[in-house]
Parts: C-alpha cells; sequence; structure tokens
C-alpha cells in the first residue's frame, strides 16, 4: 500500500473515531437530560410564568412534586411538603444564601424530634409568584441540596391535586 493509501486510511479512521466519540457524547448529554427531567420534571418554574395564571406541577417519578424556584433570588431546589410548616432548608444552603437563625425551636419530623432554627426568607419565589418575609426553618435534620416548600409559603395558595399534576391557584387577597 502506498503512502497516500495509508494517509487516506488513517484519514477515515481517524473521523470514524471522531464520530463515535462524538455520537457517545451527545448519547450522555440527552440521557442525563432524561433522567434529570424524570426527577424534576418542574425545573422550567426558576423562569418566571405569568402571574395570576394557576401554577401546575407534575410528579416525578418516585411520586413527588419538585419544582426549581428561588430563595432570596438564588436558584434553589423545592420538594413540595404540605405537611412541614416552614420553608425547610439544610444548615449547608442557609449558610450558602447568608440567612441569619433568629431562634431555636424544636421540630417533629419523619424522623423524630429535632432541634433547628426559625429564619426569614426575605424572598421565596416559583413560577410567577413571589412572596416577601416568608418563615423559614434550618433544619440540621435535611441533607443536600433540596430545600422544603412548606406551608409558610404555600399557604397563599388553593392547592388541588389530582392524578400525577398539583395545581395552586392564588388564594384570595393574594
Amino acid at each position: 500500500m502506498s503512502d497516500e493509501g495509508r494517509a487516506v486510511r488513517r484519514t477515515g479512521l481517524g473521523m470514524m473515531l471522531l464520530f463515535w466519540l462524538l455520537f457517545i457524547a451527545a448519547g450522555t448529554w440527552w440521557f442525563h437530560g432524561y433522567v434529570e427531567r424524570q426527577r424534576n420534571p418542574n425545573s422550567h418554574l426558576v423562569s418566571a410564568m405569568a402571574e395570576g395564571e394557576p401554577l401546575v406541577l407534575q410528579r416525578n417519578r418516585g411520586g413527588h412534586f419538585v419544582a426549581t424556584g428561588r430563595i432570596n433570588g438564588e436558584p434553589v431546589e423545592f420538594l413540595v411538603d404540605t405537611g412541614a410548616t416552614y420553608v425547610a432548608l439544610p444548615r449547608e444552603m442557609a449558610e450558602r444564601l447568608g440567612l441569619e437563625p433568629s431562634g431555636g425551636a424544636w421540630f417533629n419530623t419523619a424522623n423524630g424530634r429535632v432541634r433547628g432554627a426559625l429564619t426569614t426568607l426575605d424572598e421565596v419565589s416559583l413560577g410567577g409568584y413571589v412572596a416577601r418575609d416568608v418563615r423559614g426553618s434550618i433544619s440540621p435534620g435535611l441533607e443536600g441540596d433540596i430545600a422544603l416548600l412548606g406551608m409558610s409559603f404555600l399557604d397563599r395558595f388553593d392547592i388541588r391535586i389530582r392524578d400525577a399534576r398539583m395545581v395552586l391557584e392564588p388564594a384570595e387577597g393574594w
């Protein structure tokens, strides 16, 4: 085989290798996005939507309502918890957001009674809805990068759950 033939063959092999690398990278990127949408089908809510319209959340694959919103302007992933009194944050998240404790409190959780701290969140938003001066708790029992979106925010809404959807509509006077 001549030198020219070997060069063409090497170029062809290089192009084929590049194709497969790009194909695998694109497949990995797509699969990661698919898995993320299964975990948090409401991640688009971090961007504001039209105010006054109902906010519709979809259940994730695990059966929970997970949505991305903001606390004090910073994106936060929420687990909607109608059984939680306050918007509850892990200690690390509270520190990252610069939240100051305003007093201690005991909380009854699924894992038992724990000592935590109360705080006030300047602003909590989900979709097009913004609430100011929302009561929150810094809960040592919570871990990771997810906050519980409790009734200190949710009590501003009429809540309907049917099948795999939760519809939040502003309560009268909100």
